[in-house]
């Protein structure tokens, strides 16, 4: 399996990202030197399209796959690329509170600690639909790991499409997200742009 191995900070300088999208709350000291340079609108395309594999941890190929099945669905392809990248296990764990990162996300789902409709579910890519119950695993639930995560991650507010209950360690997901629900700062429409040339 491919892992993009990139430090976070760097990655996020040279795409002008904070890294608090990210789940990190370290800042970068460095600046990014660049020359005056004007950017091209290839280059514009191509940033955002990065900013986006980068936030959710997905390389180019399962992104292409993701931008084909959102092209195929009903509505606008952009906001529905970026719905589905919202859907998956990984960034939905993430979003629920049960992870500081989105890669310690897809780490949890890995290590099969989560289950999914009362079933053990170990792919982060999965798609959830409304209705979900996602859980931690009753054996994983006394962990040392989740009582660090639910004190560090304790502030952080849940999307209202989503039900937590941080006590034990469940949520549901109510619906699925809209494009306004998801706070992550990518144009999307310049990624359909860069696509469908």
């Amino acid at each position: 399996m491919a892992v993009n191995r990139v430090p976070v900070l760097k990655r996020c300088r040279s795409l002008g990202l904070d890294p608090i999208y990210l789940g990190y709350d370290k800042k970068s000291r460095r600046e990014l030197k660049r020359s005056n340079r004007k950017m091209s609108e290839y280059g514009l395309q191509l940033r955002e399209k990065q900013k986006a594999k980068f936030i959710y941890g997905v390389l180019e190929k399962p992104f292409r796959n993701y931008y084909a099945k959102a092209d195929k669905m009903r509505g606008m392809t952009g906001e529905n690329l970026m719905i589905l990248l919202e859907r998956r296990l990984d960034s939905v764990i993430y979003r629920m509170g049960f992870a500081r990162t989105r890669r310690e996300a897809r780490q949890v789902v890995d290590h099969k600690h989560i289950t999914v409709n009362g079933k053990c579910v170990n792919i982060p890519s999965y798609l959830i639909k409304a209705g979900d119950v996602i859980e931690i695993k009753e054996k994983c639930k006394g962990y040392q790991r989740y009582k660090d995560i639910l004190e560090a991650a304790g502030g952080r507010l849940v999307p209202e499409w989503l039900d937590v209950d941080q006590e034990n360690l469940k949520g549901t997901v109510k619906e699925l997200p809209n494009r306004e629900a998801i706070d992550v700062p990518v144009d999307e429409m310049l990624i359909v742009e860069l696509y469908s040339k």
